[in-house]
């Protein structure tokens, strides 16, 4: 289990989407963290836009971003809480073909080590849409280094075994 450098490393072409009423791209430091990040594995970082939390608006960018053929996974950060105004997961139920439960429970455990039962408050999840990724991380800087450090950076790694996301992709959209 773990990296297999014998094998190629694949990129992965993400888009990147923060989650916020107030962030602008001189705060985003979480979406600065994850854009770093994926650009340190060797991914390539293909575009990066912060939304309202606002279901319609981000179902906009998710289906715009789903139905780009240079795509392959959405990345966003906020909006996963219990707020009012915390309403990304029902964004992502709007786009989604189908859930992937075993991401959040992943999280959340991640989470339970550093900030025990407070973890409880986040709603990550992940789903696929028409044949493209969809993580969405919360909004705080320790969370997406969690999620991204924790499972993303080896799921989306082709050399991961016994098995990653990134092998998965030519036959997500199979029927």
């Amino acid at each position: 289990m773990g990296i297999d450098k014998s094998l190629d490393f694949k990129s992965v072409r993400i888009a990147l989407l923060t989650i916020s009423d107030t962030r602008t791209f001189d705060d985003d430091t979480s979406g600065d963290i994850l854009a770093g990040r994926i650009e340190k594995k060797g991914h390539e970082l293909v575009a990066r836009e912060i939304s309202r939390d606002s279901v319609e608006e981000i179902a906009a960018h998710l289906h715009r971003w789903i139905d780009d053929p240079e795509i392959d996974a959405i990345v966003t950060t906020g909006g996963t809480g219990l707020t009012g105004r915390d309403v990304t997961p029902e964004a992502l139920d709007r786009v989604k073909s189908k859930d992937i439960p075993g991401f959040g429970e992943l999280f959340r455990w991640l989470s339970y080590e550093k900030i025990g039962t407070s973890t409880l408050q986040s709603r990550a999840c992940a789903v696929v849409a028409r044949g493209t990724y969809i993580f969405a991380l919360p909004g705080s800087n320790g969370a997406v280094k969690d999620g991204w450090d924790g499972i993303l950076d080896a799921q989306l790694d082709s050399r991961h075994r016994p098995c990653n996301f990134v092998e998965l992709m030519p036959r997500l959209r199979e029927r």
